[in-house]
């Protein structure tokens, strides 16, 4: 919906934390192309770019209480808001225009910092008590929406941008070594943390109070993901109530409406959900690739437009529109983020702009939350097995599972090299069982990408980088915490808080905004989440097929055809885009930021330049590499990509 930036102090805000806090918005316009607004107080400044979605003539921010002791910025919708509304409505709360937005002072009004409990939405928010000197931050339940903040000597700083903040110096392009350490690893950084030192993102389901006098900061989790009621009731039914209701509030618009549609289940299901709620409303746009990838699913995604009677958008991406494009997908994303399928996403959002649709709906969440990868099921099973901790010869003999070749090709005797026949996977498998603490999940473990970065890294590392002790940093997103749920729940809280979010999510929310389109996705609504975990707290579904509940809930809104196939989403032809991606800017690897900055070595950087390419595949340690290079390099361009 728009970018937010601000900033707070103790001390009365001079004319130069002002401008900087206008510099902060300039830098964010494509968040946010149909105006501006900010809000003076002598200890804090709030101003918003906005892209208009909800009353689009009367709902310009800041939006303030009646006798404007309170003023509000957010970024994102309240979809629940015509509730709130009339809620609000009854109880005497005056309201001056028909913006969502409006409803979050007057519940602050009535429930103080509880306000943020009643919101159902995705928003990243800033408010400001004057009687009490108090910024409040909030933002969503599964971090749809980006806030990212520092603190200096002269008070904190908000952006809705991590670029914005770098292009106006308050923070230098300095990268944290912990960071760029997890990031070779998981392919991004989980929040709180950010490549830069300095600024950390507000993690999701989080409210940050800043309290001027005096000078003080409160961090407040305000949703658990795992805290859900047990629900001992029929999956199917009970899921189709909630993405019924779901549909009717997330697809609550005032612009047109559009679906990226892959073909695949998750995207199937919100379109069938999204057109059976508003016939007429939606437009669906797909993404396929020149040269016949064997992943494209176009032909896949027009059947189902074909059978919801939905206009249907048919998208091309040729090879050198990819390569050419590569370092402004690298900017657009504003973190560094190592999927190579982010192309497809900005080229959906793209065509959506130019066709009039401002606001995209996705599928994101359906792999997530219903069991949609193999990887992630295996780790559960292994988290069942942790009771076995000993290390002896018949303990691992036990547990060999055997891997035999299916072919003579590359494909069939792969997997049986790689593991020795079973040998190698399962001596792997015993240690983990064996050393992994009980407060700590297994997951990224099993990740082939994960494996390969634990076993390959260090020699590419600079030395002083090598040394470094980053164990926290890797287990801390799955540690426990010691809180009581089924294993099956921990392992889903743990997915979705981490690649969930930190990939899907994020990569979709700014490759949107870059278009001026607005992301929403159905299947990340928080009641659908509780109602997701509830269910799984009374019965298991990971002993079903993929995605079973969800299937079943879809059952009255799409033959079962269409959903009786597996998800590739806008998967890219990727060792041909890899390949040609190292032609071009491989050697921006050689003596480049990374080197300069102590993370890689210059013969590690060397050789993941030059690699034995293309006789092999490029490594996902050097495709890390590139996009971190390619990002640094933008982020100290003073320039913004046209």
């Amino acid at each position: 919906m728009c970018g937010i930036a601000g900033c707070v102090s103790s001390e009365e805000l001079t004319s130069r934390q002002r401008e900087q806090v206008s510099r902060l918005l300039a830098c964010m316009v494509h968040r946010g192309p149909d105006g501006a607004g900010a809000h003076s107080a002598s200890h804090a400044e709030l101003a918003m770019r906005r892209l208009s979605i909800i009353d689009l003539d009367g709902g310009w921010q800041p939006i303030y209480n009646e006798d404007k002791s309170l003023a509000v910025v957010c970024n994102g919708e309240i979809y629940n808001y015509v509730e709130l509304r009339a809620e609000l409505e009854t109880r005497g709360h005056r309201f001056y225009t028909n913006s969502d937005v409006e409803t979050i002072v007057h519940l602050y009004e009535e429930h103080g910092l509880d306000f943020v409990r009643y919101l159902r939405g995705m928003f990243a928010i800033a408010l400001w008590d004057e009687n009490n000197s108090k910024l409040i931050l909030a933002r969503d339940r599964m971090g749809e929406k980006p806030l990212y903040y520092l603190e200096k000597s002269d008070g904190l700083y908000f952006a809705s941008e991590l670029k914005a903040i770098l292009r106006t110096g308050l923070a230098a392009l300095e990268l944290n070594p912990a960071s760029a350490y997890q990031y070779f690893h998981f392919q991004y950084v989980p929040d709180p943390a950010t490549m830069v030192l300095g600024v950390e993102k507000l993690p999701a389901a989080h409210m940050l109070v800043m309290t001027a006098h005096p000078w003080q900061s409160q961090l407040i989790q305000y949703w658990h993901f795992e805290e859900a009621d047990p629900i001992d009731a029929d999956p199917a039914t009970t899921l189709e109530a909630e993405l019924d209701r779901a549909s009717e509030l997330v697809v609550r618009s005032d612009v047109p409406v559009g679906l990226a549609l892959s073909g695949g289940v998750d995207s199937a299901i919100v379109a069938a959900f999204a057109a059976h709620k508003y016939p007429g409303v939606l437009q669906t746009f797909s993404v396929g690739y020149a040269g016949g990838a064997a992943s494209d699913e176009r032909e896949d995604a027009r059947a189902v437009a074909d059978y919801l009677k939905v206009p249907f958008t048919n998208i091309e991406i040729n090879d050198q529109e990819m390569v050419d494009f590569f370092p402004q997908l690298v900017y657009w994303r504003d973190d560094p983020i190592a999927d190579i399928s982010g192309q497809g996403y900005y080229a959906v959002m793209k065509a959506a702009s130019q066709q009039g649709v401002r606001v995209m709906l996705q599928g994101q969440g359906g792999d997530e939350l219903f069991w949609g990868y193999d990887w992630v099921r295996r780790a559960l099973a292994e988290n069942r097995e942790r009771t076995v901790r000993n290390r002896d010869l018949r303990s691992y003999l036990n547990n060999w599972e055997p891997v035999w070749p299916t072919g003579l090709s590359r494909a069939g005797l792969g997997p049986f090299l790689r593991s020795a026949g079973g040998l190698r996977t399962s001596w792997e498998k015993q240690q983990r069982l064996a050393t992994t603490p009980d407060s700590q999940i297994i997951l990224y473990e099993l990740s082939r990408d994960f494996q390969l970065a634990r076993k390959s890294l260090h020699p590419y590392l600079d030395r002083k980088m090598a040394l470094g002790s980053y164990g926290k940093a890797m287990v801390w997103p799955f540690e426990m915490n010691g809180f009581d749920a089924p294993l099956e729940v921990q392992i889903t809280k743990a997915i979705a808080h981490t690649y969930l979010m930190e990939n899907g999510v994020a990569q979709g929310d700014r490759l949107g905004m870059a278009s001026g389109v607005e992301l929403r996705l159905p299947l990340l609504d928080h009641k659908l989440i509780e109602t997701v975990v509830g269910l799984r707290k009374a019965q298991r579904d990971d002993v079903l097929e993929p995605k079973e509940w969800l299937k079943q809930a879809a059952a009255g809104r799409i033959p079962r055809r269409f959903l009786d196939k597996p998800k590739r989403g806008f998967e890219p032809p990727v060792r041909r885009w890899h390949q040609m991606l190292f032609e071009r800017y491989g050697n921006w690897l050689i003596d480049g930021q990374l080197v300069q900055q102590g993370i890689l070595s210059p013969a590690g950087a060397k050789q993941l330049a030059q690699g034995p390419f293309p006789k092999f595949a490029v490594t996902p340690i050097s495709f890390k590499a590139l996009v971190l290079e390619t990002w640094m390099r933008q982020m100290a361009s003073a320039q913004e990509p046209a």
